[in-house]
C-alpha cells in the first residue's frame, strides 16, 4: 500500500553522498517509490542534475528542516559522525553498507538512535535478492553438510577511481565479499565462526585485495570462501551449499538466480534497494529499527585472527 492509499503523506529524504551507489541505486529507487519524496542531496564535491544539491548535511538540513530520513552513501570511514549529526537533529538514518569504519562506531549509531527514538536501518541490499528467501526456506529444512562462497569481480570495472576502498576503514575486498556475508548471515540460523582467514594487500595499499576465510558453525557446518578483486575473465558472485543427502543448492549472480540440484528454478531481476527502501519506510512508519552488524563482525574477527601476506601493488 502506497501512502497516499493509506492517507498518509509520503515520507521526505535527503540523500549524503552523489557518488556512483548514490546514483545508479538510491536516487532511482526513491524516486520509483511514491512513499518517499526526494528532496535533497549533498556533497563536497558532486552536483547532480534535477536535484537541489549542498555542500554538507549541515547545509542540507538547515535548508530543509522538514526532512524526516537521510540515506548515508559516503565511504564508511565519515559514516559514524555524520550518523551522529543526523539522528541527534531527529532524522531517521539508512546506513549504506558497511555500515561504519568499525563494529564500535557502527554499534555507537545503534545505541544513539535507539536512545533518540529514531529508525536505523543497515542497507543490507543483497539480502533483499530474489533467491534469498527461497534458499533460507530450503535450507531451514535440511541439514547442511558443507558450504562455499566464491565472490569474484574485477575491482577496475565497478569500483574505479575509489581510492577509497583500499584505504584504511575502506574494507578492499570485503567491500563486495561483505555482501556474501550478509546472504550468509540470513540463510543460517546459527552463528558463523572464522577459523582461519589469509588476506593478500598490495605493497601499496590499507586493504586486502584477496581473501582465503575458513568458517563454520558450532553445529558443525563447514563454511570456505574465496574473494578476489581482480577477476576479469570469469567474475561471479556465488553460494554453493550442500546437504548430508547430496542435495545441492546454488545462489547465483549475487542472490539472483538460485539453482537446486542442477536446475534453475528462479531467475530474478534486480530489486534489492526497491526493497530496502520499501522495508525502511516500514520500519519507520512501525517505530522500528534493522540494525543487523553481523555480516561486519565476520569480517572484524577474520582481521583479529588473520594472516596478512603482501601482494604486488595495485595500479588502477
Amino acid at each position: 500500500m502506497t501512502a497516499q492509499q493509506a492517507g498518509l503523506r509520503p515520507l521526505k529524504i535527503g540523500l549524503v553522498g552523489l557518488g556512483k551507489i548514490a546514483v545508479d541505486q538510491h536516487i532511482p529507487a526513491i524516486r520509483a517509490n511514491p512513499n518517499w519524496e526526494l528532496v535533497a542531496g549533498c556533497s563536497p564535491s558532486s552536483r547532480l542534475p534535477g536535484l537541489r544539491c549542498y555542500q554538507s548535511m549541515e547545509a542540507m538540513l538547515a535548508e530543509h528542516p522538514d526532512i524526516e530520513a537521510v540515506a548515508l552513501c559516503t565511504p564508511p570511514q565519515v559514516r559514524q559522525a555524520l550518523a551522529k549529526q543526523a539522528i541527534e537533529a531527529g532524522k531517521h538514518v539508512f546506513l549504506e553498507k558497511p555500515p561504519a569504519a568499525t563494529v564500535g562506531e557502527a554499534d555507537t549509531i545503534r545505541e544513539l538512535a535507539e536512545a533518540h527514538g529514531v529508525t536505523l536501518l543497515a542497507g543490507w541490499h543483497s539480502r533483499f535478492s530474489p533467491a534469498v528467501e527461497p534458499a533460507r526456506e530450503w535450507i531451514a529444512q535440511r541439514t547442511l553438510s558443507s558450504l562455499r562462497i566464491e565472490w569474484k569481480e574485477n575491482v577496475r570495472e565497478w569500483h574505479p577511481g575509489q581510492h577509497w576502498i583500499f584505504a584504511a576503514g575502506g574494507s578492499g575486498i570485503f567491500d563486495p565479499a561483505i555482501n556474501s556475508l550478509s546472504i550468509l548471515t540470513r540463510l543460517l540460523p546459527d552463528t558463523v565462526i572464522v577459523r582461519k582467514a589469509d588476506m593478500h594487500v598490495p605493497v601499496n595499499c590499507a586493504a586486502p585485495i584477496r581473501a582465503e576465510l575458513k568458517m563454520g558453525t558450532e553445529a558443525g557446518l563447514s563454511i570456505r570462501a574465496e574473494y578476489d578483486f581482480l577477476e576479469t575473465e570469469r567474475q561471479r558472485w556465488s553460494i554453493f551449499a550442500e546437504t548430508a543427502d547430496g542435495e545441492k543448492l546454488a545462489v547465483h549472480k549475487g542472490g539472483m538466480m538460485l539453482e537446486i540440484d542442477g536446475k534453475v528454478v528462479l531467475d530474478g531481476v534486480d530489486a534489492e534497494y526497491a526493497g530496502l527502501y520499501a522495508h525502511f519506510h516500514d520500519l519507520i512508519r512501525t517505530r522500528r529499527s534493522d540494525a543487523d552488524f553481523a555480516p561486519m563482525r565476520i569480517v572484524a574477527d577474520a582481521c583479529m585472527i588473520g594472516t596478512f601476506l603482501p601482494a604486488p601493488a595495485f595500479i588502477e
